[in-house]
């Protein structure tokens, strides 16, 4: 497969999976996908950010995070975050600190 078609199928994909996180699942806690998956929609959005300073992009934090959240980031938190627990808080340390670098 040839790299256009190749960069095309990723960003179909990439577009897919804010789709589905946006539409389809906001009932989804960013602390869960991280406890599972090591990332979350904040992660997806500084990586979205730093692609864009790789090219030369200035995109601020604030800008990134609307673009993956589909709204302003404190739009999405008063509409869909919930509190969580201790148990959930916890393992979010923990993957947090497997996941994040330093750097982050």
């Amino acid at each position: 497969m040839n790299t256009p078609i190749s960069t095309e199928l990723e960003a179909a994909t990439f577009r897919a999976l804010i789709h589905h996180l946006m539409e389809q699942r906001p009932d989804v806690q960013n602390i869960d996908l991280m406890n599972l998956a090591g990332f979350c929609r904040n992660c997806l959005s500084r990586w979205y950010q730093e692609a864009a300073a790789e090219r030369g992009i200035e995109l601020t934090k604030d800008t990134a995070r609307e673009i993956i959240y589909g709204m302003p980031y404190a739009d999405w938190v008063a509409q869909n975050q919930s509190e969580a627990d201790a148990t959930k808080q916890a393992a979010f340390q923990k993957a947090f600190a497997e996941n994040v670098s330093q750097k982050d």
